[in-house]
Formats: C-alpha cells, sequence, structure tokens
C-alpha cells in the first residue's frame, strides 16, 4: 500500500562492548609486557558513503532523496519521496541495500528508511516542482503564513496564488480575488502542502 510509512530496522553488535569515549588497547611486545597504550575511538560512518549508496538504488527510478542523516551514535535516517507517493516495498529494498553494503562487525548502526512524510516542508526543490498546481502553506521569513496554489518553480523562488477579500468602488460586500505573489526561498521560511480535510 502507498503511504507515509516508515520502515526501521535495528542492528546490534554485542562485539562493540563500548561507546563511552576511548577504549584503551594494550599493546603486548615480544617479550609480553606492555609496550604503549593507544586510544582506540569509535568512528561515525561516513555520510558521503551511505549517500553514494542512496544515489546507487536511485539510479533508474522516479524516487529521490528529500534528506539524509546520521547522528553521532550511527543513527542512519533516509528520507526519500516520489511524485504518486512512496511505497513500502521500496523502502525495505532500500534498507536492505544499504545494510548489505556495511559492516556490522565494525559499526553498530541504526536505520531508518521512509517517505518524506506528509505535512511536513519540503526540503529539495524536486518537491515543489511534483506540488505546481496543487494547495501549499507558506510561513515567510516575516513571520507571515500564506495557503494557495503553487507554481511557476524556479531554482530562485516561485509563484503562489492565493485568494483576497477585497471591496470594489461601489460594491457594498467585499469579493475573492486571485492574487499571484512571487517569492524567492530567501524570503521564505518553509512551505508545506496543504492537507484539506474538507
Amino acid at each position: 500500500m502507498r503511504g507515509f510509512l516508515k520502515f526501521l530496522t535495528y542492528f546490534y553488535n554485542p562485539y562493540l562492548l563500548t561507546r563511552q569515549g576511548a577504549t584503551q588497547i594494550l599493546l603486548m611486545d615480544e617479550q609480553g609486557g606492555r609496550d604503549d597504550v593507544e586510544p582506540h575511538v569509535d568512528r561515525m560512518i561516513d555520510k558521503s558513503f551511505v549517500k553514494s549508496l542512496v544515489d546507487q538504488w536511485l539510479e533508474d527510478k522516479e524516487y529521490f532523496l528529500t534528506d539524509l542523516t546520521i547522528s553521532p551514535d550511527d543513527r542512519i535516517v533516509v528520507e526519500i519521496d516520489h511524485e504518486e507517493g512512496v511505497w513500502i516495498e521500496d523502502c525495505v529494498e532500500l534498507s536492505r541495500f544499504i545494510e548489505s553494503q556495511l559492516d556490522r562487525d565494525r559499526e553498530d548502526f541504526e536505520l531508518e528508511v521512509g517517505s518524506a512524510g506528509i505535512g511536513q516542508p519540503f526540503k529539495v526543490l524536486r518537491q515543489y516542482e511534483i506540488h505546481q498546481g496543487e494547495r501549499v502553506e507558506v510561513l515567510t521569513t516575516a513571520g507571515k503564513k500564506l495557503q494557495g496554489v503553487l507554481s511557476n518553480v524556479t531554482p530562485e523562488g516561485f509563484t503562489l496564488t492565493i485568494e483576497e477579500k477585497v471591496r470594489e468602488e461601489g460594491q457594498k460586500r467585499p469579493k475573492l480575488v486571485s492574487r499571484d505573489l512571487a517569492l524567492t526561498f530567501e524570503e521564505v521560511k518553509w512551505t508545506k502542502y496543504l492537507i484539506d480535510f474538507k
């Protein structure tokens, strides 16, 4: 089924005993005595490597990456999106592909692969592009909330068609009038797909 579902897999490596700072490793000389002490520090999984794995899986697919984060304790979160929604089966496939390329004997990691999430702010230009013609909510950097139809998306910004009540001269009651607002991304704090339950 389609939907904004998340697939979560957690991997535990019993060979990694601690993440509390450095672990002291004793190096013994030929006589069996202590030669030196060197710290061994767990390193974070390389974000660029994980991104290359995601990019490899995305080849020849209509999915696109919206976000990738890796926390200091190696919690990997991958978000993907698609014009027609995200299949949970594809999230499972991507998760297994990433897992197969990571060494669980070296890294203790948690992996979460899911959709960008309905009602969440857009993070990449492609999200703006696929939602053209649809109603969105925008919060400007000036703190003003706007609702309207998204169009004319470019790398610099977009157009938002809003409706305003305007009282024309000689008329007793105001009427709704459509107006196009040109916004740059520098003027926008966030944009979300507008969920209408009416």
